[in-house]
């Protein structure tokens, strides 16, 4: 098992990824044309690590750089952490966990943030046995714009 940079070649196991924690949300499924901005975009707009089990993509990291005005540091945004449900509890979490460290460290971050599900609670005990604390004060908003 690795933790490793993506590459063009996972295009489409990141997709079918992205299609899997939908699923395991209860979302809707990627759409067409959603999927091809997602490839399009990573490496770009958003970083992306990939999860390996025996060569094979079983899991995936969306993050990108936010600003912190306080800090004045950035801060490392983790948008997804996923991995497959059959390879879980292996250890993947923690190795994508202390990749996302020292990431934030290279890039000289004051913090790393993510939001969880308030239904997700094996998450929940994850994020807490990391050492993370959920924000008590904050209520995240979101305005949707028109694509």
């Amino acid at each position: 098992m690795r933790i490793r940079a993506y590459e063009r070649r996972d295009a489409k196991a990141l997709v079918g990824l992205v299609r899997a924690l939908a699923r395991y949300e209860k979302l809707k499924p990627l759409a067409p044309a959603a999927a091809r901005r997602l490839v399009r975009d990573a490496g770009r707009r958003f970083r992306v690590l990939m999860a390996e089990a025996d060569g094979k993509p079983v899991g995936y990291a969306i993050y990108f750089l936010t600003y912190s005005t306080f800090l004045a540091r950035p801060t490392l945004y983790l948008e997804d952490v996923f991995v497959h449900p059959d390879y879980r509890r292996l250890g993947l979490g923690r190795l994508f966990f202390a990749e996302l460290r020292r990431e934030a460290r290279r890039e000289r971050c004051g913090r790393m943030e993510w939001q969880v599900l308030d239904w997700n609670t094996p998450a929940q005990r994850f994020y807490r046995k990391l050492g993370a604390a959920p924000l008590e004060d904050w209520i995240t908003y979101r305005l949707t714009l028109d694509a």
